[in-house]
């Protein structure tokens, strides 16, 4: 979004904004093709949050996990046509934090689009360590932040480089989790239907024994549900690169349509599997995953290297597409005078140094969990705990706004039962507030994310009146 590009609001554009969106993507090239979008969508939320996260979940919530991530799933997808709705209407790689803009103000723009770049700088020094970890017990004696580095180095490359090169790699490594996930249900449905060799068929055993479909009552259920929502997210990812695709309003429409059944057949289906065919109180279930535990449970050899393989790929594919993600939002919020002009600069159609830069504070996260791991790190962990929530409102409420000021030319991908489904879907967030209050773990997590948007939101207001005023004395100026 160069301000040298930059040329006037749309007619949709009727909220107070900053230069328009449309042309300000132009200094971006356009190499992603339908087919890494698609691969973008599909691998962007199947990571190590539901390989191994979901291992807690489980626990938790026991057979009912399935309802949980039911719930969960429906309240995403309302998010994801909301976002595709936008995002097909108004192309571009701030996303979010641009329809925010337009349909709020700046300092909504400003507060969502930070506070989303911080999330995915951080979760990139996460897959960095948890990726080094698996590595370094491949070798042992290595030290983990050589490997934190290594990988860091190789992204950064691939990232630096042409649009396309982080689109393949991309594809190849969504495909590879595709191809895992799949492998899996279709071996998990065989040991349910009792067609494997030596398996005999579970029946409802596991589903309604033991403590029966909720175990541990309602208290259990809500901590799976909470599980299961933060583990949906990195959808967001493919209305970003859409921006940056050979065809933006038909890339980011197939893509959000194919991806949200897909991805909802992966995650419930994923957790059916699970629990009727392994024991939800199996200790292995959180210890070391539930995939983990289900191909044990089948007697499949080597189970623990097989998903050590499949866990290292779905980190390694996060912390690329996150790399993307933040250096596309940092220079977006740039582009529309939210951040500091240098990470604005373009070259070769690449922000190189908003990548770069957002390399380096994830690479720096990863040093505070060395240096600091008793305060400073968990500090920002619990930053970071509850932020998908708060973009997913600012989605909703932008939606709701934007809707009526959209041309109906415009509105390839429809929000389905408009108003309703996205008032309900904003009721469900403030539900999931409410609930996250209730549990200690996520309590802390919801007041730590409450400090960082309450400040960013105050910093937002303070430049956003900064430069009304400026504007206002440039015109009084311009009249005398």
């Amino acid at each position: 979004m160069d301000r040298t590009s930059a040329s006037p609001p749309t007619a949709d554009s009727a909220a107070p904004a900053t230069p328009a969106t449309a042309t300000a993507d132009s200094a971006l090239t356009h190499g992603l093709k339908q087919r890494h979008l698609s691969m973008i969508a599909l691998g962007g939320v199947i990571g190590a949050g539901l390989f191994v996260g979901s291992g807690a979940g489980i626990a938790a919530a026991g057979p009912s996990i399935v309802v949980a991530y039911a719930i969960s799933g429906l309240l995403v997808m309302m998010v994801m046509r909301m976002l595709g709705e936008m995002s097909a209407a108004n192309p571009a790689s701030g996303s979010f934090s641009v329809h925010a803009e337009r349909a709020i103000g700046p300092w909504a723009g400003f507060t969502a689009g930070w506070s989303f770049w911080f999330l995915l700088c951080v979760a990139v020094g996460l897959e960095g360590i948890g990726a080094a970890q698996i590595v370094s017990g491949w070798l042992p004696g290595t030290p983990e932040w050589a490997w934190v580095a290594l990988f860091m180095v190789i992204f950064l490359g691939t990232n630096l480089a042409a649009v396309k090169n982080f689109g393949e790699f991309e594809f190849w490594f969504a495909a590879l989790k595709v191809i895992a996930i799949t492998l899996f249900l279709v071996l998990g449905l065989l040991a349910i239907l009792g067609v494997l060799p030596d398996t005999d068929a579970p029946g409802l055993t596991n589903l309604t024994g033991d403590g029966g479909f909720l175990p541990k009552g309602m208290d259990g259920f809500i901590i799976g549900l909470l599980a299961s929502v933060f583990a949906y997210g990195g959808l967001e990812t493919v209305t970003i690169a859409a921006a940056e695709s050979e065809n933006p309003v038909q890339g980011v429409a197939k893509a959000v349509r194919t991806a949200m059944w897909r991805i909802a057949v992966f995650y419930i289906g994923s957790m059916a599997v699970i629990v009727t065919l392994v024991p939800w109180d199996n200790p292995k279930v959180a210890e070391v995953g539930p995939f983990y535990a289900m191909l044990d449970h089948l007697g499949i050899g080597g189970a623990a290297q097989i998903m050590n393989v499949v866990i290292l790929i779905a980190l390694l594919s996060a912390m690329n597409a996150n790399i993307y993600g933040a250096s596309r939002m940092a220079r977006s919020l740039v582009a529309r005078g939210q951040g500091p002009a240098v990470l604005g600069r373009i070259s070769s159609g690449v922000p190189r140094n908003a990548v770069l830069f957002s390399s380096v504070f994830g690479f720096l996260c990863v040093l505070l969990s060395y240096w600091r791991p008793d305060d400073v790190f968990p500090w920002l962990l619990n930053m970071i705990g509850a932020v998908i929530l708060v973009v997913w409102i600012f989605i909703a409420v932008s939606q709701l706004i934007l809707r009526r000021r959209t041309e109906p030319e415009k509105l390839v991908v429809r929000m389905w039962l408009f108003p309703v489904l996205t008032i309900v879907a904003l009721v469900g967030m403030v539900g999931i507030f409410l609930l996250m209050l209730r549990q200690p773990d996520t309590r802390d997590q919801l007041l730590a994310t409450g400090a960082l948007t309450a400040v960013l939101i105050g910093i937002g207001v303070v430049r956003q009146r900064r430069r009304g005023n400026d504007g206002a004395a440039g015109i009084t100026a311009q009249r005398k």
